[in-house]
């Protein structure tokens, strides 16, 4: 049997993901109660002041989506753990840079799709309005999701063996991810609010840029990381 190549192995990782996901929804229901309950927290938190909560629900929807993704990365590798799953991806004749690809391409999809579900909850919670278009908003959710997944899937690799991985993903995640939070965050308001002062470009040019570096990063490096693991 002939070995399958990036594109093939690609495929094969992240059809194996979404059926998993697919069959049992466990983790897409655990993160959706989280998130919502996320939410939740912040609208109670701000009380009745409604022009606080206009300007800041962007913020509060993104670090409900950060959160939640803590859960989200980290048991897209615990599954492979307790199952020694990873190990025979490890000696099968596949390229380990493919792995990776699957596996992020797999945790973006599943970070959109609980944003896409906090999208309308945000909306109603915190009484705001897009202003820019539904599909402007989508755009930064996709490119959010791509953006936390990259680094995500490398850091749960390396965490997926320690004791304390579910205390050690956020540590090494959440530091890093401070630059593409803050641009999400920006231009997610820029959308919601207006952007009188053309000012959403570069926010997002320095979002698309660390995609860029991070899944850039983590083709190159994936092949070390479970070598080492």
């Amino acid at each position: 049997m002939s070995r399958p190549g990036l594109f093939g192995t690609l495929l094969i990782v992240l059809r194996k993901d979404l059926l998993i996901e697919w069959r049992t929804r466990a983790r897409l229901n655990a993160l959706i109660f989280f998130a919502l309950a996320t939410l939740l927290m912040f609208n109670f938190a701000l009380g009745p002041d409604t022009v606080l909560m206009r300007a800041h629900a962007a913020g509060y929807l993104w670090l409900s989506i950060l959160f939640s993704s803590v859960l989200s990365l980290g048991e897209s590798f615990r599954i492979e753990m307790e199952n020694l799953s990873l190990d025979g991806i490890k000696l099968a004749p596949a390229d380990a840079r493919a792995i990776f690809l699957g596996k992020a391409l797999g945790n973006t999809l599943m970070l959109l799709l609980l944003s896409l579900v906090l999208l309308p909850a945000t909306i109603a919670l915190f009484d705001v309005h897009i202003v820019m278009g539904v599909p402007a908003f989508i755009g930064i959710l996709l490119i959010g999701s791509l953006a936390i997944s990259a680094p995500g899937t490398i850091y749960a690799a390396i965490a997926s063996n320690a004791r304390a991985r579910d205390v050690l993903l956020p540590l090494l995640l959440f530091p890093i991810l401070i630059p593409a939070l803050l641009a999400c965050v920006k231009a997610s308001t820029l959308v919601l609010q207006g952007d009188p002062m053309n000012q959403l470009d570069s926010w997002l040019r320095l979002l698309l840029a660390f995609v860029v570096i991070y899944w850039s990063i983590g083709f190159v490096l994936f092949p070390r990381v479970i070598e080492d693991d």
